[in-house]
């Protein structure tokens, strides 16, 4: 069934692993629109590797999903690091001997190339730039997007030799440790980067998002056929050993049903993104396991601030009752999600549970909607194409339903609701680079750093105070005050009521619509083990082993 993959005897091999997720990489620039691809991150992690990483404890509550200790961060690329308070300089040790898949040795070149490329802010979505501004770093403020001058790296980031690199900080700040662990700022291989410049595209953004994306990873791209397959093969220099799964086959199935039926039949290692549904009958097939747990997923309803009637807080308090919040828990994820209440998932350090602050309540709908000026929705006609309600058409078998459901409940109450599905790359391209979408559902969007802090700076802060992804467009002077000083207080107990207070206030502006929190699960082979939970959710193959069969 999976002949388009390569050579039919590739399914049987126990050296690799078959792969089907909903898309393969659409690029592989970080810094680019594609960094809020699931898959494209996948690309990435398996490609490059990080200067620090989070150490691993026990297994989930039903032992089936390795889980990170936050509290732990291990050197990766970085073999030992410490702090100088009165520089504000951190001093990083680099492991010697890392080899990349282009034959090129890791160095303290790489490293301070990666802060280079980052600081130029030459990509559509400068990822890089957020991540290393949330973490204080010397010059990496909001200079650069008014200033050309400021993009240049200075002596923030510097080698003292080949194997030493000092970072110096504009404050001290508890995130930094953790923002080096974050895809977004995983370590180049400048000499492969380099080699593809050009006048104009001096950090080679063209052959890092559509040829490959040079690093030190455990795998080397083989080969890349988009819309179709991502092929990898296992880095035999890699640093922490040779893969145990040799080659890994991702292929685009974009129906869930047939992810499904590939799973059962065995013609897949790996399955991901199907239905609750559909995870629920393969834990029923013979030899097929189900693993995951309840991280940092979610469900929420976007409206723009920047689209009427969504910039009046009243009508998104309206929008708020009128959601169907049970039967969507209940219906369409068949009991595997759970309300969520804050805008910062659960199981973060410092969220702020905002209770039952909005539920299912007609009545209230009514009364808001008579307050805003739109008596039983009357005028809200004006706004039809605000009411298109827009999700990703490749989910269409997780959120169809769903968007049904949202449709059917709220032109009961007078909202003129109409649905829109639109391509994985166009909803990417329109929430992270147009930010002009009026009114959607999202189920992709996760804070990679395990913070609520992270969190708040990245979704809600406005552009003028550092923010990246406010892609509802919020602005909000005292939420961005609030933010300044949260960032760099080294007093936990203070931070946490900083923190507070802002989801309070973001939970009050309907900022986003919090709907459920869902289990992140795979299916995948009885064979295969060794699969772990990490914040962005994307599967890292190193981690994985295909037993006999």
């Amino acid at each position: 069934m999976l002949g388009a993959c390569g050579p039919p005897q590739q399914a049987s091999d126990s050296g690799t692993l078959i792969h089907v997720a909903e898309d393969v990489p659409v690029g592989l620039d970080y810094d680019g629109p594609a960094a809020a691809i699931p898959t494209s991150q996948t690309g990435v992690v398996n490609l490059m590797e990080p200067l620090l990483a989070y150490g691993r404890r026990s297994r989930a509550d039903d032992g089936s999903v390795g889980l990170p200790d936050f509290g732990r961060i291990e050197g990766r690329l970085a073999e030992s690091w410490h702090y100088d308070p009165e520089r504000l300089t951190w001093t990083f040790e680099l492991r010697r001997g890392v080899v990349g898949c282009s034959g090129n040795v890791f160095t303290a070149d790489d490293v301070v190339y990666t802060f280079a490329r980052a600081k130029a802010v030459a990509g559509a979505i400068p990822v890089g730039w957020f991540l290393a501004s949330t973490a204080s770093i010397e010059g990496f403020d909001a200079s650069v997007f008014a200033d050309p001058a400021a993009r240049v790296l200075g002596d923030e980031v510097i080698k003292r030799d080949d194997y030493t690199v000092e970072i110096r900080q504009a404050a001290p700040n508890p995130l930094f440790l953790h923002v080096l662990t974050a895809f977004g700022l995983h370590v180049f291989d400048s000499r492969s980067a380099l080699e593809h410049r050009s006048e104009d595209d001096p950090w080679s953004s063209r052959y890092v998002n559509n040829e490959v994306a040079p690093g030190f990873g455990p795998y080397c791209l083989e080969r890349w056929t988009k819309n179709n397959e991502f092929v990898l093969s296992a880095n035999e220099n890699y640093y922490r050993g040779r893969p145990a799964v040799k080659r890994v086959v991702i292929k685009r199935i974009p129906q869930s049903a047939n992810r499904f039926i590939l799973g059962r039949m065995g013609d897949a290692g790996l399955v991901e993104k199907l239905t609750p549904r559909e995870f629920g009958a393969l834990r029923e097939a013979p030899d097929v396991h189900v693993s995951g747990v309840t991280g940092n997923e979610n469900l929420f309803v976007h409206m723009n601030f920047m689209t009427p009637p969504f910039d009046d807080t009243v009508v998104r308090r309206a929008v708020a009752h009128a959601i169907p919040y049970e039967a969507i828990a209940e219906g369409a994820y068949i009991g595997q999600a759970r309300r969520w209440r804050g805008v910062v998932p659960s199981a973060y350090p410092d969220y702020f549970d905002g209770g039952i602050r909005y539920d299912y309540d007609p009545a209230e709908v009514r009364r808001l909607l008579a307050q805003a000026g739109y008596p039983g929705g009357v005028g809200l006609e004006r706004f039809a194409s605000a009411f298109e309600l827009t999700y990703v058409a490749e989910k269409e078998s997780v959120l169809g339903p769903i968007a049904v459901l949202v449709q059917s409940s709220m032109r009961q109450l007078g909202f003129p609701v109409t649905l829109n599905p639109v391509p994985l790359t166009q909803y990417g391209d329109r929430q992270l680079v147009k930010k002009d979408l009026p009114f959607a559902l999202n189920d992709q969007e996760k804070p990679v750093i395990v913070d609520a802090g992270y969190a708040v700076s990245l979704f809600f802060v406005s552009p003028e105070a550092g923010g990246i992804n406010n892609m509802v467009n919020y602005r909000n002077a005292e939420v961005d005050r609030l933010w300044a000083r949260a960032r760099n207080e080294i007093d936990p107990a203070v931070r946490t009521t900083l923190l507070a207070d802002i989801q309070r206030r973001l939970l009050d502006d309907v900022v986003w619509l919090p709907v459920v929190e869902y289990r992140t699960q795979w299916a995948h082979a009885g064979r295969l083990t060794g699969l772990s939970w990490y914040p962005d959710n994307a599967p890292r193959f190193f981690d994985l082993a295909l037993g006999a069969q």
